[in-house]
Order: structure tokens, then C-alpha cells, then sequence
């Protein structure tokens, strides 16, 4: 056996024998036996990193049966290989949590095996080289979250949120199987490398509508609005697998996407339409979440919002940055979920502090354009020094900028002690210094293997212009929002923002969901 072949296949092999181990001992308490999960989990940690310097040292690999069965294809290289250590690395810090917050459940066996396996899937998943691998580790993905969902059977939310999910996630499965097939149509090919090759001399009409339907499929996939619901009730299932989700799951849709880089950005329509969803996901659930107070459904809604960014970035061309949010975000939403136990007892122990300090409306356009002079200020001087950047680049930035305009507001609000200005000024400029520091580092790790991003058009300038404007809007509205949140219409609005404007309520009552809840 090839080395490549060997570093591909032993890890998700490996997760599924043992994952068959507790899968013949489901139930019962398996005392030493758990380390079992815990030490497969590891071993394909240890393996991903190893094949990432195999990848490093000999270059990239693709790795196929040949004959009848060459659609049956993995590769290995930098996306890839930073996917699956990613990956593995979450799935084993989750492992780990897992033995002893299920130490004494009834079915303490069949969740490890689950859980196994569905890291499993995602691994081949991420290192899938064709259409005809990803959809198989889709459906098994699938499979083995459903039941997770359903760990506790017996609780009708648990039931409604795998109904929902299984629902959006077949859907999402059948959309990759159309846009396979008109891939097929389009190149002969299903493999990724063969329809990226193909997309650069230009997308037929079959092309353009495998890409519109592939764009679907990973809207799907990352719960995006309006089709968001099930993502905010996965807390009915044990939190490590609200934590598993953030291991390439919620956010297959934006590896799929990234992998076909070449392919979505042939097609301008498709561009326009992922900036549209991502940046109304975003700010929709970024809205939301600021209304809740539970911990991990603030959470849930946090991950529709930063998913929606996520999409919003692939939109705008910056396929290295959305690959390092990926990164990012799954390492702190993982994290997030695993300590929201303890969340409770940490903010009951921080001292008080006194009155807050509101800022009024002059404080607050002061405030914004102290951030964005310190933005203009920081990408003039690497634009000195590096090169100028893309004008998607530097609107991402203006937009992350935006949210930081608000602690600014409030060190610059008439009763902030002077060091709270100087330290939200220094937030804006830290900011500023750290998103063009980390772009230069996506960019040297994966930038060479991915499409640079496009001369925007006029679809495009209004499309940014759209995007900045409408979270420059949301900022200052959340700035201001001290001002009049003791008005009385406030209250109400306050309300229908916390429950998502109901939609998830509508998709509840199509699915009889609601049905189901009131029998209990």
C-alpha cells in the first residue's frame, strides 16, 4: 500500500473499527473501554498530522481504484490536509469530553459508536476527491447525526429537531446528486480536478445550473436562512454533539464550496446570490442572538450567523479567508460548547462592574469613524508594504471593523473613564492589524491552490456597497440600542426577534411538529 493511500484511508478505518466495537455493546456501562474511543479518535489525529507533512514534503496526491471505480477518488493537499487535521483534532478533544460526561448512561456504548462514525464520515468527507465520495459520506453522515439527535428518544424537541434536520439534510444530499448529474452533463467527469479544469474555459448551461444547484446543496448544508431551525434545537442531544457539529458538519457546506472554488466562481449569478444569502444569514442570526438567554441557544444562533459569513466570504472570492474561518470558528464554537457548562458559574463569580456608559448618537459616529480611519490608516500601510489588496478584501475587513465600531462607542461615551477610550481605540487598531496579519497567512497557506477573487463588475460594487451599508446599519442600530430599549414597542420587537420571527414555528407546523409537542 501506497503511503498516501495508507495516511488516507487508515483514519476513518480505524474510527470504524472501533466504532464496531461499541456498536456490539451498546448499552451498559463500558467503563475501561471507553478509552477505546478516546485512543482511535488520537490515532487519527496523530496519522492526519502526519499525512499533512507526508502532503508538505511530496506534494500533493490523488489517490483512485482506477478502471470502472476511478470516481472513487481521494486527495490529499493543503485544503484537504488542513480540513482532516482540523477534523481529527476536534473529533478527539470531543472524544475525550464525551467519556466522562456520558460515564453512566444507559446507552453510554451506542453513543460512542455513533459518534465514531460520524467522525469517520466527515473525514472521508473532507478528503473526498469526487462527487461520488461526498454524497456517500453525506448520506452516512446523516445517518449516524440522526440518531445522535435522537439519543434522548423519548423528548419531543429531540424528535421535531431530527425531523427537521433529516428533512434539510436529504434535501441538501439530493441537491449534490443533481448538481453531480449536471456536472456530468456539462465535463464527463465527476471528479473535482476534472470540472475545475473544465470551468476555466467556461461554464456551459448545464455547468451553470450544476453550480446554482451546488450553491443550494451548501445552503442546505450550513443551516442558512430560512431553513435554519434545526441547527438552533441540536441541544436536545448531549452537548458534545453540538461541539462534533463544528467538526467539518455545519460547515461541509463551505468546504464543498471551496473545493469547487473554480467551478462557483465561473459563475457570476451563483457569486451574487451566496453574498445575498450569507450576509442576510448573517445579520439575521447575529440579530437573534443578542435576544436569547440561554447559553448554548445563543450559541446555536452565534453558528447560523458566523456560517452565514462564511457563505458571504466564498460570495465575495476570498475562498483562503473563508477556509481560515472555517478553521477559526470551528476550533472557538467547539470550545464555546464544551465549556457552556460552566458559563453560569464563571459570569456569577465576575465582579459587578458600575453603571454602563451609554453612547449617544455622536459618540457613536465618532466612534465609527475613529474605527474605519484606523482600518484605512492600517491597510494603507500594507498595501505599502505588501501590495494592494482586493476591493472584497478591504469591504470584509470595513465589515468586521463595523463590530468593533461598537466598543469603541462605548469608551467614547461622555461617562467612560478615559482608559476605557484608549482601550477600545487600541481594540479597533488591533483589529485592523490582525484581519489584514491573518489574510497574508491564509493567503501563504492556501492561496496559491485556490481562484483569486474576481474584478468586481457592477453586479458586484453593488452587491459590496448593499453588504457594507446593511451591516454598517445593524452596527449603529446595536450602538444606539441602549437609547430606546426601555421603550415600550421595544419590548414586543425584543420578542419576535427572540423567536427567530417564527419561522422556525412555520416549518414546525408544516412538518407537525407542534402536533407532536401538545401530545406529550
Amino acid at each position: 500500500m501506497s503511503p498516501d493511500l495508507f495516511l488516507l484511508l487508515t483514519p476513518p478505518v480505524l474510527l470504524l473499527a472501533a466504532a464496531g466495537v461499541f456498536f456490539l455493546r451498546p448499552t451498559g456501562r463500558n467503563g475501561a473501554l471507553t478509552y477505546l474511543a478516546e485512543g482511535a479518535a488520537l490515532s487519527a489525529l496523530a496519522l492526519a498530522v502526519a499525512g499533512a507533512v507526508y502532503m508538505i514534503a511530496s506534494g500533493p496526491a490523488v489517490v483512485s481504484p482506477g478502471g470502472a471505480a476511478a470516481w472513487l477518488s481521494l486527495r490529499l493537499d493543503p485544503v484537504s490536509a488542513t480540513m482532516s487535521v482540523l477534523v481529527a483534532f476536534v473529533g478527539w478533544v470531543v472524544m475525550r469530553y464525551a467519556r466522562t460526561y456520558l460515564d453512566g448512561e444507559p446507552r453510554e456504548g451506542m453513543f460512542h459508536a455513533l459518534m465514531l462514525a460520524t467522525l469517520a464520515g466527515v473525514l472521508v468527507l473532507v478528503l473526498s476527491g469526487s462527487f461520488v465520495v461526498l454524497v456517500a459520506a453525506f448520506a452516512a453522515i446523516g445517518l449516524a447525526l440522526r440518531r445522535l439527535l435522537l439519543f434522548y428518544p423519548d423528548r419531543p424537541e429531540a424528535r421535531r429537531a431530527a425531523t427537521k434536520f433529516t428533512l434539510v439534510w436529504g434535501a441538501g444530499d439530493l441537491a449534490f446528486v443533481l448538481a453531480a448529474s449536471l456536472f456530468w452533463l456539462a465535463f464527463g467527469t465527476l471528479d473535482y480536478a476534472g470540472i475545475a479544469a473544465g470551468a476555466q474555459a467556461g461554464l456551459p448551461v448545464a455547468g451553470h445550473a450544476a453550480v446554482a444547484v451546488l450553491v443550494l446543496g451548501a445552503a442546505l448544508k450550513t443551516a442558512a436562512f430560512p431553513l435554519h431551525g434545526w441547527l438552533t434545537e441540536v441541544m436536545e442531544a448531549p452537548t458534545p454533539v453540538s461541539a462534533l457539529l463544528h467538526a467539518g458538519i455545519i460547515n461541509s457546506g463551505g468546504v464543498i464550496l471551496i473545493r469547487m472554488a473554480e467551478a462557483v466562481q465561473a459563475s457570476p449569478g451563483a457569486m451574487a446570490a451566496l453574498v445575498m444569502l450569507g450576509g442576510l444569514t448573517a445579520l439575521f442570526g447575529a440579530v437573534v442572538m443578542l435576544t436569547q438567554s440561554a447559553i448554548k441557544t445563543a450559541l446555536a444562533w452565534s453558528t447560523v450567523s458566523q456560517m452565514g459569513f462564511m457563505l458571504l466570504q466564498c460570495g465575495l472570492g476570498l475562498w483562503a479567508l473563508a477556509l481560515l474561518h472555517i478553521v477559526a470558528h470551528s476550533l472557538y464554537k467547539a470550545h464555546a460548547f464544551l465549556g457552556s457548562g460552566n458559563a453560569v458559574r464563571a459570569v456569577a463569580a465576575i465582579r459587578r462592574p458600575g453603571p454602563v456608559a451609554v453612547p449617544r448618537l455622536g459618540a457613536v459616529a465618532k466612534a465609527f469613524g475613529l474605527a474605519l480611519v484606523l482600518y484605512a490608516v492600517v491597510a494603507g500601510g500594507f498595501a505599502t508594504l505588501i501590495g494592494p489588496k482586493s476591493a472584497q478584501a478591504l469591504a470584509l475587513g470595513a465589515i468586521l471593523i463595523f463590530g468593533v465600531a461598537y466598543l469603541v462607542a462605548q469608551g467614547l461615551a461622555d461617562a467612560a473613564p478615559a482608559a476605557l477610550t484608549q482601550r477600545t481605540a487600541l481594540a479597533a487598531l488591533g483589529a485592523a492589524l490582525a484581519y489584514f496579519t491573518f489574510q497574508l497567512v491564509a493567503n501563504g497557506l492556501w492561496g496559491a491552490h485556490l481562484p483569486v477573487p474576481p474584478v468586481p463588475g457592477a453586479l458586484e460594487w453593488a452587491l459590496i456597497l448593499v453588504a457594507l451599508v446593511s451591516f454598517a446599519l445593524v452596527a449603529v442600530a446595536q450602538s444606539l440600542f441602549p437609547l430606546w430599549a426601555h421603550h415600550p414597542s421595544t419590548a414586543g420587537l425584543r420578542v419576535h426577534i427572540a423567536n427567530g420571527l417564527y419561522l422556525n414555528t412555520l416549518l414546525d407546523r408544516l412538518i407537525g411538529g407542534l402536533r407532536a409537542s401538545k401530545q406529550h
